[in-house]
């Protein structure tokens, strides 16, 4: 009987170790390698264009008085477009707020008219917004890891051409102009700003922004003078502008890598 289950078990262990042998290799797989998110925190670079349109509250009063000649005011404006160039710097918080500083100029051709409508039976002339330049800051939410909305503001200033007047009877040279000027205020805006490969671009650290951005600019006295000699004319035409753009723009950021492929 001993002998028996001797050659039994003999016979199991054999049996098992040939079995093992006939089992492939065992094979490891390394975990993969988890993508990080990439961070919104770092410097930018961004160029673009778009349009906009001005308008502005106008009169007419005495240079000297500062009293009005017109017994009433008037709403004049123009449009065009423009280019923009700008940098920035942005920190990412809380893992779905980023805040960030910003500086930008724009420059192009938003023209429109202003006219002294009680003087020698009206005369007018082309003003055109020639250049501008914001500093500020701004605030926006990440609706996705690639997508962020934010809302801006800030300082900025406004670099006018002079004009020169016509009759507006006449179509003529009424002799006189008004000269260049720039005058300041503040801006408030907002946009998107979102990575390219939303569009299945392969990309990294290229985004593209829309932003719509209003500016009020201070009062500003644009006295009419004669042509030649620059004498005073003796009135005034009263200037607050309003300029509201929009653009697109191409960005840059430089911290962003792109997502790393994982590796098994």
């Amino acid at each position: 009987m001993k002998k028996l289950l001797l050659a039994v078990t003999a016979v199991a262990a054999f049996s098992g170790s040939a079995f093992a042998a006939d089992l492939p290799a065992r094979t490891y797989t390394k975990a993969p390698v988890m993508a990080p998110t990439p961070s919104w925190t770092g410097f930018y670079i961004f160029g673009g264009g778009g349009g906009g349109v001005w308008d502005a509250d106008t009169g007419v009063q005495s240079t000297t008085t500062g009293a009005p000649i017109l017994g009433f005011n008037q709403k004049q404006g123009g449009d065009g477009w423009f280019g923009t160039v700008g940098a920035g710097y942005d920190w990412q918080f809380n893992s779905s707020w980023v805040a960030g500083i910003l500086a930008d100029g724009q420059f192009g051709s938003l023209k429109g008219t202003i006219q002294d409508q009680g003087f020698a039976g009206g005369i007018a002339g082309t003003e055109k917004l020639r250049d501008t330049w914001a500093v500020g800051a701004r605030l926006g939410y990440l609706v996705a890891p690639n997508v962020l909305s934010y809302v801006n503001g800030g300082y900025t200033g406004s670099n006018w051409s002079g004009t020169t007047l016509f009759n507006t009877a006449s179509a003529l040279p009424s002799g006189f102009h008004t000269g260049s000027f720039s005058t300041e205020g503040w801006f408030v805006g907002g946009g998107v700003e979102n990575n390219l490969n939303i569009f299945g671009i392969a990309a990294p650290g290229w985004f593209m922004k829309t932003e719509y951005r209003a500016a009020y600019y201070d009062h500003k006295n644009l006295s009419e003078l004669v042509d030649g000699t620059n004498a005073l004319v003796g009135r005034d035409i009263t200037f607050h502008p309003l300029v509201q753009t929009i653009s697109t723009s191409l960005v840059y950021r430089f911290n962003w890598g792109g997502p790393v492929v994982a590796k098994y």
